[in-house]
């Protein structure tokens, strides 16, 4: 079904768009988006008529209509049959409840897609030897996936002769570790894992191990919150990283398992970028009205891949803020912003309740 909707062009370059020709293509897919959700998607279409924006065609990306991304906790919300649902995926769950996301073959092809062209960015065409910074343990059930084990997943494709760092009881797997060293010593090759995950890895597990990782283009993201407790930044995190084994080459990714297959990726100034199928906007916490560049408030992410749910214009818990717009370093164009954090609780009310869906279960 969800093949009705125009083609995304994942060929034109992720980064090299300007913010204004960006916004001007964005904004016709994600009209077409919300027509689409709002007719396939009963629950989601009286979410925009109670809104008073049934009928509305938004004329700046601003005021493409959002979803809380709680919402996908509390409800299963869908824009196909369930017949057509290939894979739910969840949320981690770390804080209780956990997101639940029906995806279409559609939906699953634009993941890898989207994945794809921004990962191909900083690695190259080439699959490269990768050690996974996790256990085995976290791929093993693919019927229902976390956010995690998809992550995993996803990443997986870009690498090849597969390692994993740590045992199931998450203790280093030293022996793994070294022989992947030893055979990519100065090579190109590839560590992916969750942020807490890596530096469990690659750091707390080993010891007082060093290896020769120097050659590999380190990806991460989430878990932040279990290392800022510890004292550990994205700085130190960095150096540790290059003192200890000596991986340079070091990208942070933000992004969610309701917009799989959406990274905004980190670049040279340390800042994230929307990739070219997808934007941010920030808005205050409070008023939900969007704010000037350069003033923090709650992160909305737009994204032209979710086809199967009406995921593509999400509120977030997150706070950040814009830095710049179009400033063509390493080749970059359109925002760069960073994540400040999650929201504080109190600071969510009322915003559920204005979205909440008087109906649970999805045509």
């Amino acid at each position: 079904m969800t093949t009705s909707l125009e083609p995304i062009d994942f060929s034109a370059p992720v980064y090299g768009i300007p913010q204004a020709e960006k916004e001007r293509e964005l904004l016709l897919a994600l009209n077409a988006l919300t027509r689409f959700h709002a007719k396939h998607c009963p629950p989601y279409a009286r979410l925009l008529s109670s809104l008073g924006q049934g009928h509305s065609i938004a004329e700046k990306i601003v005021d493409v209509p959002f979803l809380p991304v709680e919402l996908f906790k509390s409800h299963n919300i869908a824009s196909v049959e369930t017949s057509e649902v290939k894979i739910n995926m969840t949320s981690s769950g770390t804080t209780g409840a956990v997101s639940k996301i029906a995806v279409d073959g559609d939906t699953a092809l634009l993941q890898s897609k989207g994945l794809t062209a921004t990962m191909v960015s900083i690695l190259g065409q080439a699959r490269r030897p990768m050690l996974i910074a996790d256990t085995p343990e976290v791929v093993r059930d693919p019927r229902l996936l976390t956010a995690r084990g998809a992550g995993v997943l996803g990443m997986m494709r870009y690498g090849r002769n597969h390692v994993f760092a740590l045992n199931p009881d998450l203790t280093a797997n030293h022996d793994a570790i070294a022989a992947f060293a030893r055979a990519n010593s100065g090579q190109p090759s590839m560590i992916f894992g969750f942020t807490f995950m890596a530096w469990t890895a690659l750091i707390d597990a080993v010891g007082n191990a060093q290896y020769d990782l120097s050659g590999a283009t380190l990806v991460h993201s989430g878990g932040w919150k279990k290392l800022q407790d510890r004292a550990v930044s994205n700085e130190v995190f960095r150096e540790t990283m290059r003192v200890r084994h000596g991986i340079t080459d070091i990208y942070n990714f933000y992004g969610m398992v309701e917009q799989m297959g959406t990274l905004h990726l980190e670049g040279p100034n340390g800042l994230l970028s929307p990739p070219r199928f997808s934007d941010i906007i920030i808005r205050d916490p409070r008023t939900l009205l969007p704010v000037e560049d350069g003033t923090p408030g709650i992160i909305q992410t737009l994204s032209l891949i979710p086809r199967s749910y009406p995921g593509h214009s999400l509120l977030t818990g997150d706070l950040g803020v814009i830095e710049a717009v179009d400033t063509g370093l390493d080749g970059r164009m359109g925002k760069v912003f960073r994540v400040l954090g999650r929201l504080p609780k109190a600071e969510l009310r009322g915003c559920s309740d204005v979205y909440a869906i008087p109906n649970k279960k999805a045509a």
